[in-house]
């Protein structure tokens, strides 16, 4: 039986320094996906200029993202890393996208309207209708499998919807040409991968919000550019309660904060909470924190070290975002053509 080729796409917006919610939902995992399967990681700059971004600091940003990227430990020979503006079949398939999608699937986006908020008449089309760009970015590439936090799963779902719907519309086509994989069509239905160990890291000063690149306070977040005193201090003020640690996990229950910052550190010792809980139990925060402290420097400071050092070479950054970018297309660029063709676009043969 025939099947598409399994590979996984993932990228993060160069809108601001990544924090220690993107390392552990993601970076880590892309780590380890690198060595049971092909990967292509993007940086997703063309999704960053939805909202207003200024051109200085977004060329900061794209290279500071890439150099988290190299850092985390994203090996360049296993894995694709390049910006997403380098690759112009991006725009093209996002274009044929456009026309696939119906306005009721978009109208259906919840982040559109959280993002827009009242004042969604003054919002960029390009806000409302990147759902359509992240689905291209994905099936640019044929990719079976896309590691996605809990606030994209429905950008996926379209992403499916929308690849279902251009293999029906082009059917007679795609067979015709002889661009079907089996009985599967031209383009595949990506799957969600889930994320881990620690999915959703909470912000230090409210265990209720998820940790975010826009919080107003930078003591909410770990930066991965942070160095160990910063690391130390932040833990150090992150908000607890009152009470000791449970022993168990049911113990967490209504205190948020106490579970953000055991989770925090099973994530970043590759634990579960209840073990941290069998290790930590019973004891204060105060001894809790001097461990997590310990722990987080140990892991992130190696990180921001190596982050540095790259950024002092920015046109080492670029070459690896231009030799990503060539290995990208050499991908993206034939199942373009083929789109084109399915299309009923006349091209240069």
């Amino acid at each position: 039986m025939a099947t598409f080729h399994q590979r996984v796409f993932s990228g993060m917006q160069p809108t601001s320094t990544l924090h220690l919610g993107n390392y552990l939902g993601a970076l880590t995992n892309w780590v380890a996906m690198q060595e049971t399967h092909e990967c292509i990681y993007c940086v997703v700059d063309m999704h960053a200029i939805t909202v207003w971004q200024d051109p200085v600091d977004l060329t900061r940003a794209i290279r500071e993202v890439t150099a988290a990227y190299v850092a985390a430990g994203i090996d360049t020979k296993k894995s694709i890393i390049f910006n997403q503006s380098q690759v112009h079949q991006h725009a093209e398939l996002a274009w044929v996208f456009n026309c696939v999608a119906r306005l009721g699937w978009l109208n259906r986006m919840t982040q559109f309207k959280e993002k827009a908020g009242k004042d969604k008449e003054n919002a960029s089309i390009g806000l409302y209708a990147y759902p359509a760009l992240m689905a291209a970015d994905i099936l640019l590439y044929k990719a079976t499998h896309v590691p996605v936090g809990e606030d994209q799963k429905q950008h996926l779902e379209l992403a499916r919807d929308i690849a279902q719907k251009f293999n029906n519309d082009f059917g007679v086509q795609i067979e015709q040409r002889g661009l079907a994989t089996g009985n599967l069509g031209f383009f595949p239905q990506p799957e969600p991968m889930i994320q881990g160990p620690a999915p959703r890291v909470m912000s230090l000063r409210d265990g209720t919000k998820k940790m975010s690149k826009s919080d107003a306070s930078d003591n909410s977040r770990i930066n991965l550019t942070d160095d160990a005193e910063t690391i130390a201090q932040k833990i150090r003020k992150a908000k607890t309660d009152p009470d000791a640690l449970p022993s168990e996990e049911k113990g967490l229950e209504g205190r948020p904060e106490a579970e953000n910052l055991v989770g925090i550190y099973a994530g970043l010792n590759g634990q579960t909470k209840a073990q941290v809980l069998s290790q930590f139990g019973g004891g204060q925060f105060s001894g809790f924190k001097a461990a997590l402290v310990d722990l987080a420097v140990e892991k992130l400071s190696p990180i921001a070290g190596e982050m540095r050092r790259l950024l002092d070479d920015v046109g080492h950054i670029d070459a690896i975002l231009g030799e990503g970018a060539q290995r990208a297309e050499a991908i993206a660029a034939p199942i373009m053509r083929d789109v084109k063709d399915i299309v009923g676009f006349v091209r240069p043969r």
